[in-house]
């Protein structure tokens, strides 16, 4: 009989965590959602900004090499232009998939029926991952990535999806 209640406790112990999750509230997942996509849009307009401030210091650049200054060669600047490009895209298809499971979510009753698209999520941000953490893009950038990464992260464990490493 010990044996017996033992094994039972072992084998509830192991349970998957989404069986646990599978009673949260809605209202709770869609916060997680909604936290996702605030990120998201936090992580694309910073992004957006840092572009333009990047675009004024490149005229700034241009004028100096213009005055017998150093700026940056060509290459550098296509190479630059082209980690920024795979950046974006990255983030865009992040964005196209929050914005699919948002709709999906908010059409279910259960909703767990949606995991599917938070796979799809999770498989972008690993995109953006790749991109994100390469080379060096700033403080800000790592901060905001950092932040954005745990919120799906949480979304992840919540829909018993392997996270993000």
């Amino acid at each position: 009989m010990k044996k017996l209640i033992l094994l039972a406790a072992v084998l509830m112990a192991g349970l998957p965590t989404g069986l646990a999750a599978q009673q949260l509230p809605k209202a709770r997942v869609a916060e997680l959602i909604k936290n996702v996509e605030d990120g998201v849009d936090d992580f694309r307009d910073y992004l957006d900004k840092r572009g333009d401030n990047a675009k004024d210091r490149s005229k700034d650049s241009d004028n100096q090499s213009r005055k017998g200054g150093r700026g940056n060669s060509e290459a550098n600047k296509d190479r630059a232009e082209s980690s920024k490009d795979a950046l974006d895209d990255a983030l865009g298809d992040l964005n196209k998939s929050t914005n699919r499971l948002r709709r999906k979510f908010d059409a279910t009753d259960t909703w767990m029926e949606t995991k599917r698209e938070v796979e799809e999520v999770v498989e972008d941000a690993r995109k953006v991952n790749q991109q994100a953490t390469r080379g060096n893009r700033g403080s800000e950038v790592a901060r905001l990535w950092n932040v954005l990464r745990t919120r799906i992260n949480e979304l992840a464990r919540t829909y018993n999806v392997t996270p993000l490493g």
